[in-house]
C-alpha cells in the first residue's frame, strides 16, 4: 500500500502524524491538571468550566472553526500580536492547526482523566498526607500508577481525533499542500477532484488505522477487568 502512496499523501501523512502528536502531548500536559482539579471541586466554577471544556462535544466543528479563524486573523489582538513576534500570520498555519486541535480534542483528555481521578480512595491520599507526602509527592505515587491506563486511553482518544479531524483544520488553516493539508484535507481534495483512487487509499488507510486502535484499547480494557477480577 506504501509503495503507492504520493509525494503528497506521503507529507500528508507526516503533517497528520505530527499534528496529532504534538496535540496530545499538549494536551496531557495541558488537560492532566486541569482534569485534577476539577475532581476535585464541586460549585458552579467548575461545572461551568467542564461545560466549556465538553462544548467540543456537541458544537458543530465549523462552528467552531468560524470563531477560531476570527480570533486568529491579522485583525485580531491575538493575530496581530502573533505577526509581531513571529513575522507570520496566524491563520492558515500549522500552529493554528496545533491551537485549534488542542481546543477541539481537549474533552477527549480531560474526560478520562477526570473520571480516573474521582475514583482513586480518598483513604490512601489521607493516610499518604498523614505520612508527611505532599499533594505532589501524592500523585506521582499514588494517582499516576493506579490511573496509568486512563493516560493511555487519553492519549489515545486525542491522538486518533485529531487525526480525524476535518471541519476545524479545514477553517483555520485552509487546504496548503506541505502547510495544513493534513490527510482529512487531503482525502476531501482527492474526492472534490475525483481522484478516487488516491481517496481510496487514504480512507481505507483511515479506516484501518481507527480499527487497530480501538482494538488495542478495548483489547486493553479487556486484559485489565480479568486481572482485577483474578
Amino acid at each position: 500500500m506504501f509503495l503507492t502512496l504520493t509525494p503528497a499523501e506521503l507529507e500528508a501523512i507526516y503533517l497528520t502524524a505530527a499534528l496529532a502528536s504534538i496535540t496530545t502531548v499538549l494536551l496531557l500536559i495541558i488537560g492532566t491538571p486541569l482534569a485534577w482539579w476539577l475532581s476535585r471541586r464541586r460549585g458552579n466554577v467548575p461545572a461551568a468550566l467542564e461545560a466549556i471544556v465538553a462544548m467540543p462535544l456537541i458544537l458543530p466543528p465549523t462552528v467552531l472553526g468560524f470563531y477560531l479563524l476570527l480570533l486568529f486573523t491579522p485583525d485580531s489582538a491575538l493575530g496581530r500580536l502573533w505577526q509581531q513576534l513571529t513575522g507570520s500570520q496566524l491563520a492558515f498555519s500549522f500552529s493554528a492547526l496545533v491551537i485549534g486541535s488542542v481546543i477541539y480534542s481537549l474533552p477527549f483528555v480531560v474526560q478520562p482523566l477526570q473520571t480516573a481521578f474521582q475514583r482513586v480512595p480518598q483513604g490512601l491520599l489521607q493516610a499518604a498526607a498523614t505520612l508527611g507526602a505532599s499533594p505532589l509527592d501524592q500523585f506521582r505515587s499514588i494517582v499516576m500508577p493506579l490511573t496509568r491506563r486512563s493516560f493511555v486511553i487519553a492519549a489515545s482518544l486525542s491522538f486518533a481525533h485529531t487525526v480525524g479531524e476535518f471541519g476545524v483544520v479545514l477553517m483555520i488553516g485552509g487546504n496548503i499542500p506541505g502547510e495544513t493539508q493534513v490527510l482529512s484535507i487531503a482525502l476531501y481534495d482527492s474526492v472534490e477532484s475525483l481522484r478516487f483512487d488516491e481517496a481510496h487509499r487514504l480512507a481505507g488507510g483511515l479506516m484501518v488505522f481507527s480499527m487497530v486502535l480501538l482494538f488495542l484499547i478495548y483489547r486493553s480494557d479487556q486484559q485489565s477487568t480479568g486481572r482485577m477480577r483474578a
